[in-house]
């Protein structure tokens, strides 16, 4: 376990508020769902004057959660004798928050407001030395976060919304009530958790839209990552592929010591935005990654020339942000064939010089990039002469509903000889739908066709092969129709002639009627 604490400087100053740091006792959990514990504290959220929408309850839970799965999960650290926490006792979870009787109102918001707050986010705070005392004074800690650290990186642009000391009391008293070191509560905050990302979905009006979890996880699968390889999602949102890339590689096996500290230091990620970023570090933690390297940041802000050998990946999994555009210079980044400000070109830039030889990629895409032209013609001919682009899935209208309805693909090709042929798959709708929607989301188990087909393939009524060439004769558009559909029904003129005096008669009919019946109603 590394040695993630600060070094702290004595230095004389005033007093500062701050709680007893001695630890409370462990709370048992006094009853009820995990599932009702969150829905508790959302309801006590919206008491409080401070916390205005969604979004700003979803930002306070999290660093509240964050803090409290941090501090479960240092309880299993601390058993280990060379684990030192990167947060001073008065300020861990467990000094503060998990008393029930603990301090509360103005207190308790000061203390977060003032001190707790800014320390995570990298400032220096004065806490008092219980053991030490200099004339009529006591001797403080000059205490900072260790610059560049998870921490300070997870919590640089959080605020505390909630001005209610006692409703922020008992949202604490409430996450206490869960205990992240069981299993079973762990598991069961699992689907809790995916219920509150998905709350996040309203973004998707700013061009990112979260992958539902069927989705990440059929990517994950068809790439199949090894242990050992580097998995790598630079605009990883709340970490749904990190976390399924997880779950498969666990699932392949991960028993040993060496094979656990391997996944540990594999799997990576970028996230632009603070919540999302804060949300997958949580996300990557409950599925016991002890230190996720996940950074906060833009992948795009730096030169795609200095991305070298050292920086590339086995495998990549991401969704990158489409129908957005960047700031402007974030382009001369990119080569001059390669300049647009369109979020979704720059990403597929960027993957194309991150992959390294051998590596596989998975990527969800929209229409607009199959049939658009100009840098998205230049990519896509880079993608065929570099890469074997072997399958494209065509997902149906809805996928991502109710947030957009723009159609969306997913692009999956291995970095190890030029294209020769590509696959093109219709994923079906289920039988009775006419759209997935928010009430009727796509499952995983519709994938499962697809499964089968993979390894063995063959010409299906919604398989169909296509050669690079004739791709490239086409303008390199791959917005490509099925072959398989059924052509036009062929009808005989004189028939329609015949359909069509039939349908003007009884038009005819219906007006007829409509006049009688309103000069009826006038006499």
């Amino acid at each position: 376990m590394p040695d993630l604490f600060s070094s702290m400087r004595v230095v004389i100053a005033d007093d500062v508020p701050v709680p007893d740091s001695q630890p409370a006792p462990k709370r048992a959990r006094t009853g009820g769902s995990v599932s009702g514990t969150v829905k508790s504290i959302q309801d006590i959220m919206r008491k409080d004057a401070g916390v205005d929408g969604d979004a700003q309850r979803i930002s306070q839970l999290a660093w509240m959660l964050f803090l409290k799965l941090f501090d479960d999960k240092e309880q299993e650290y601390e058993l280990e004798d060379d684990y030192r926490s990167p947060i001073p006792e008065p300020l861990q979870w467990r000094a503060w928050a998990a008393d029930a009787e603990g301090i509360t109102g103005d207190e308790l918001a000061g203390f977060v407001d003032t001190t707790l707050l800014p320390f995570l986010r990298g400032d220096a705070v004065t806490l008092a030395d219980e053991t030490e005392a200099s004339g009529e004074r006591e001797v403080k800690l000059d205490v900072a976060m260790p610059a560049g650290g998870m921490i300070q990186s997870v919590f640089e642009d959080t605020y505390n919304y909630m001005k209610s000391g006692t409703l922020l009391r008992q949202v604490a008293n409430k996450l206490g009530e869960i205990d992240f070191t069981t299993l079973t509560d762990r598991h069961a905050f699992n689907d809790v958790y995916e219920t509150i990302l998905k709350g996040l979905q309203s973004a998707g009006n700013a061009g990112e839209y979260y992958t539902p979890r069927a989705v990440t996880r059929f990517m994950a699968e068809r790439v199949d990552p090894n242990l050992g390889d580097v998995v790598f999602d630079p605009a990883c949102g709340t970490g749904g592929f990190l976390v399924d890339a997880i779950e498969h590689l666990r699932r392949k096996g991960v028993k040993s010591i060496e094979s656990r500290e391997t996944l540990q230091t594999t799997i990576r990620g970028v996230e632009k935005k603070p919540l999302p970023h804060m949300l997958a570090t949580t996300n990557l933690i409950l599925h016991d990654i002890e230190v996720p390297n996940v950074r906060h940041g833009n992948s795009l802000t730096r030169p795609l020339r200095d991305y070298g050998p050292k920086d590339r990946v086995d495998v990549i999994l991401t969704n990158p942000p489409f129908g957005g555009t960047e700031e402007d210079g974030i382009e001369n980044n990119f080569p001059v064939e390669f300049r647009t400000r369109e979020t979704a070109d720059l990403f597929m830039a960027l993957l194309l010089r991150m992959l390294k030889d051998g590596g596989r990629a998975a990527v969800v895409l929209p229409d607009g990039f199959l049939f658009g032209e100009g840098v998205k013609t230049r990519l896509k001919d880079r993608l065929l002469a570099e890469c074997d682009l072997h399958t494209i899935v065509r997902l149906p209208n809805g996928v991502f509903a109710p947030y957009t309805s723009i159609n969306t693909n997913l692009l999956f090709f291995e970095k190890s000889r030029p294209t020769k042929d590509v696959w093109f798959v219709e994923h079906p709708l289920p039988e009775g739908y006419k759209q997935y929607t928010k009430t009727k989301p796509i499952r995983h188990e519709e994938f499962g066709y697809l499964a089968d087909w993979w390894d063995d393939r063959e010409e299906t009524e919604w398989a169909w092969k296509v050669s690079a060439d004739t791709i490239a004769a086409g303008g390199y558009s791959l917005d490509l129709a099925n072959p398989h559909e059924d052509e036009a029904v062929q009808h005989d003129p004189a028939e329609l002639l015949t359909e069509l005096k039939a349908v003007e008669a009884e038009v005819q009919a219906t007006r007829d009627a409509l006049r009688a019946a309103l000069a009826q109603a006038l006499a």
